[in-house]
């Protein structure tokens, strides 16, 4: 059997926003900015070097970036009220919350107050429950960029045999509902699976989110598969270098699969232009309904 179709993520990402690029200038030309703007929690020098990515990729694509910070020591009520205000200022047409918040603030909660309209990552919790119906007014950033990698590698899902290693809120649970909204028959897989090689063996499409390196391994893959890959681990190597590997063996798998997503350079940085993209679509989705629901 030949060795697996690994799928470019850098190529693909490129493409979006160079896709996002075009958008920003056209909707300057009709007289509207995008924006994005990030709020961060705690010291700023532990997300200087996100933080920094960020606005390149933003002012690349042409969208304005602007961040802003508050001490660890925040409490709740101040990190909602700056959540509102942003909510508020007609120029912001973006929002993003850096994660993890300290100890002790509820994330969730914290979500709920982003306008769902301004809510580039698709968190809020009005934007989950949306997805339930097809209908999100923005989706989660992660699913919406494997649907996007499936789409680049021609599949059509409807059919299928889908099994979704791990059920996290704004990776897992979102790209097993795209996966049913498209007809693909979805099996869920998470920490209570008692045998995950008895649903994996049988999946046409295998995605992996669960941040657990080599968890799948070429004994769990069905031949001719397509094998996608979600989980960003950093390991240390014997020699104590560090490097970024994913939740499947690439190695033992690439030469089963038929379908593949290397980490890195797979899932994530489309992941990152899909987060783009969503700035803007924030901004036409304002234009067309400039009203917001209240939180």
């Amino acid at each position: 059997m030949s060795e697996a179709r690994i799928i470019d993520g850098e190529a693909l990402a490129r493409r979006i926003r160079e896709e996002t690029a075009a958008a920003v200038r056209q909707l300057r030309a009709e007289g509207h900015g995008v924006s994005l703007d990030v709020l961060m929690v705690g010291d700023p020098s532990a997300g200087a070097i996100y933080a920094r990515s960020q606005r390149t990729q933003c002012e690349q694509a042409g969208i304005e970036y602007r961040l802003h910070t508050l001490p660890e020591d925040s409490p709740e009520s101040r990190i909602r009220d700056t959540i509102r205000e942003l909510n508020d200022d007609p120029k912001v047409t973006g929002i993003l919350l850096n994660l993890p918040l300290p100890a002790g603030i509820d994330t969730h909660a914290m979500q709920f107050y982003i306008d769902p309209y301004k809510d580039v990552e698709g968190v809020n919790p009005a934007n989950i429950g949306l997805l339930f119906y097809d209908s999100p007014i923005m989706a989660p950033c992660t699913a919406l960029a494997v649907m996007e990698v499936l789409r680049e590698a021609g599949l059509d899902v409807r059919g299928q045999n889908a099994v979704v290693v791990g059920q996290g809120a704004i990776a897992g649970r979102p790209i097993s509902l795209f996966l049913a909204h498209q007809m693909a028959t979805v099996t869920g897989c998470h920490i209570a699976t008692r045998d995950l090689q008895e649903h994996t063996r049988l999946a046409d499409v295998l995605i992996v989110a669960v941040g657990k390196p080599g968890l799948i391994r070429a004994e769990h893959v069905k031949p001719g598969a397509a094998v996608i890959d979600v989980g960003i681990n950093r390991i240390k190597e014997p020699d104590g270098t560090k490097r970024i590997v994913g939740d499947v063996d690439f190695e033992g798998v690439r030469g089963k699969a038929g379908i593949l997503t290397p980490v890195p350079g797979g899932v994530g940085p489309v992941t990152v232009a899909m987060l783009l993209r969503g700035a803007v679509e924030a901004a036409r989705k304002q234009l067309i309904t400039p009203r917001r629901l209240e939180t």
